[in-house]
Order: C-alpha cells, then sequence, then structure tokens
C-alpha cells in the first residue's frame, strides 16, 4: 500500500470581509497518497482552489487559516506547514509542492521573458546543483574562489561587491549558461517546438496552450514531490486540453509527481485519476477510488452530480435549489436543503466523514 504524502486535518479556512465572515472551508480533512492522482471536484465556489492554495499556504488576504494541520511528508517525518515560518514555506513552495494556476497568463509576468522565469525557479531551489556543475569545468583561480563562496556563504560580503563590479561580475555567465540549458530542457520536456525562441518570448506572444505548458515547466522545474494543478485545460480548446491532459499523465510518469487535480469536469477526473474528492459548500463529502465514485457513488450530491451529465437516450437532470452562501451556510449538513434524503438530524449536526468500506468515505447520515 502506497504511504501519505500529504494529510490535511481539519482544515478551517475564514475570509473576513465587508458583508461578512466567508466560511469558506469547514473542517476538510483529505490526504493524499505517494504517487497517485487525486481528483478534487465540485461545483464553481465550494472550496477546491482554496484548498490548493492553502496547501501552500499561500492564501490571499484577506483569508485566515484559523485550524487544522497540514502535514507533508519530508525525509520521512510529517512536518505540519501551518507551524512554520515563511522563509521555510518559500522553500518548501516549488522544491516539494508546486502549483499549475488555473490562468497561465496571471501566473506569468507579463513584463519578463520566458526564459527569465523558469530561471528564477531554478536558481531559487536548485542554485548549490548548479554552481557544483560549474566547479566541475575549468575556471581561473578567481572564478573558482568567487564560486567556492558561493557554495558556503550565498550572503557573502565579497560576492556583493564583486556583483557589482562590472568586469568581475563576468564570472556570472556560466552559471547563466548552466541555468540557460536547464530552461531549454524543461521547455522540450513540455513538448515546446524552437524552445530557444520560445524561452526569450514573452507572455502576451504565446498562445493559451504554449502559456500553460510554460506554467507547467516551471512548477515542474525542481520535480516537486506534489504538483497541484488548478484547472489547466480551462479556456483552452479541445484539442489543446488532451494535449494538456496527455502531458500531466506522462510528466507524472516522468518526474515521479504524485498529482492533485483540480476540476469541475467528471470526465477529466475518469480520464486521469486514481482517487476522486467530492467538495461542496465547503466540505469534503465523499473520498473513493474513482472506479467506486461512479459505479456505487454514495453521498447524494455525488448521485446528483452524475445524473447531471447528459447522456444520451435519458432525460437531462439538473441539482435543484443554488449553492448556500459561505456567509452565513445552514446548519448541519450543508447540502441538506437540497437533498431529497433529508432527514431531522441533518439540519441540526454536521455528519463526520466515515469510512463506509475499505477506502470508500462518505459524509452523510445515511450511512
Amino acid at each position: 500500500m502506497s504511504e501519505k504524502l500529504l494529510n490535511i486535518e481539519d482544515l478551517v479556512l475564514r475570509f473576513y470581509t465587508y458583508e461578512g465572515i466567508v466560511e469558506a472551508l469547514d473542517e476538510v480533512n483529505l490526504n493524499i497518497m505517494r504517487g497517485e492522482t487525486l481528483g478534487l471536484v465540485g461545483e464553481t465556489g465550494c472550496g477546491k482552489t482554496v484548498t490548493g492554495l492553502s496547501t501552500m499556504v499561500l492564501v490571499p488576504p484577506p483569508g485566515r487559516i484559523e485550524g487544522g494541520r497540514i502535514l507533508l511528508r519530508k525525509n520521512e517525518t510529517f512536518i505540519d506547514l501551518l507551524s512554520k515560518d515563511e522563509a521555510f514555506l518559500s522553500g518548501v513552495r516549488g522544491a516539494d509542492i508546486s502549483m499549475a494556476f488555473q490562468d497561465p497568463r496571471s501566473a506569468l509576468d507579463p513584463v519578463c521573458t520566458v526564459r527569465a522565469q523558469i530561471s528564477e525557479v531554478f536558481l531559487r531551489h536548485r542554485k548549490q546543483e548548479l554552481v557544483e556543475r560549474v566547479l566541475s569545468c575549468p575556471l581561473s583561480r578567481l572564478e573558482r574562489e568567487v564560486y567556492e563562496t558561493m557554495m558556503k556563504n550565498p550572503d557573502s560580503l565579497v560576492l556583493k561587491v564583486v556583483s557589482r563590479i562590472p568586469l568581475l561580475n563576468r564570472y556570472k555567465r556560466k552559471l547563466q549558461d548552466e541555468v540557460n540549458n536547464e530552461v531549454i530542457r524543461m521547455l522540450r520536456e513540455m513538448q515546446i517546438p524552437d524552445a530557444n525562441r520560445v524561452a526569450d518570448m514573452y507572455p502576451h506572444e504565446l498562445s493559451g496552450g504554449m502559456a500553460q505548458r510554460v506554467v507547467m515547466a516551471m512548477a515542474l522545474a525542481c520535480s516537486p514531490k506534489l504538483l497541484i494543478a488548478d484547472e489547466p485545460t480551462t479556456n483552452l480548446d479541445v484539442t489543446i486540453q488532451l494535449q494538456i491532459l496527455n502531458l500531466i499523465k506522462e510528466l507524472k510518469r516522468r518526474f515521479g509527481s504524485t498529482v492533485e487535480y483540480i476540476t469541475h469536469d467528471l470526465g477529466v477526473i475518469a480520464e486521469i485519476c486514481d482517487r476522486v474528492a467530492v467538495m461542496y459548500a465547503g466540505n469534503v463529502v465523499e473520498i473513493a477510488d474513482v472506479v467506486q465514485a461512479f459505479k456505487n457513488p454514495l453521498h447524494p450530491y455525488t448521485k446528483a452530480l452524475l445524473e447531471s451529465i447528459p447522456s444520451p437516450g435519458r432525460e437531462f437532470k439538473s441539482i435543484e435549489g443554488t449553492v448556500p452562501s459561505l456567509i452565513d451556510p445552514p446548519k448541519g449538513c450543508r447540502f441538506h436543503t437540497r437533498c431529497s434524503y433529508v432527514m431531522e438530524i441533518c439540519t441540526k449536526e454536521k455528519p463526520p466523514l466515515k469510512e463506509v468500506v475499505s477506502g470508500h468515505y462518505v459524509q452523510c447520515y445515511l450511512y
């Protein structure tokens, strides 16, 4: 059996707005196994993206994580990311956990080239490895001393002085050559043709599919343990969507990463995921193997989602009612206002997430 890579326990997230307190995540429990692809699915606004951002402790203001733990396996022990400072977390982001954001153009800096943006990832997380490569090449005595100083003490005053002298600052060229080689290699891994030309382009010069591949290159530059893909095929043509999905499967195999795939498309879940977690109004209501989730859905919301998929020869069904406001969410089970199986206890107490059969969890009093 695979070991756990990430464990989210009783995660509570709230946004403090002028209209009121938005209870975005209500004691979310979720685990991700090493090497799997976990799909996170649900309607718009159910909390999928903020769950991904919370995993990286990157919740934008006015959001606050007010409870729970996010345990990441690092060096064979679990560390609680919520208990760490920003300096530690900046080393985890990109190296251990990366995120490919929903809108690639908003994730890319419009005034920097592709080369500069991917280079930044390598220099932040793999600089020591690249310096070691430079030291294995023929160098002048001064260059060797500078690079050895860089290895031992990156914040050295000597380096700061040398960097301000144009004649001596040329030592950076060898390091930049190594970085450029890695940038081109990553672009080719993303199956981008003419990688050298694309590396010198700006985001506005890229097509939607090309921009998404660049974002994927940045996310995978350091071979992270966990890749969070937030609806990476949104707003892309159907043929490009298929290319991106195939690319994710191939890169997962090649880099050995674990993937958390966020989407509202159940067809994509069936295509690439091993397990699926269904979210509704800030709660994870069902977790199951993909085959079990489609063949034997247990939660009324999961059943309603599957019934709402158009199918030849079957009348189209929609889920009655609307998603409740998370400023004043319903008491008890948040789905009870739209559920045809509602009981009195559903309106008063939130049901626990219970394992009904091996590996199949559901948050419902029917079970």
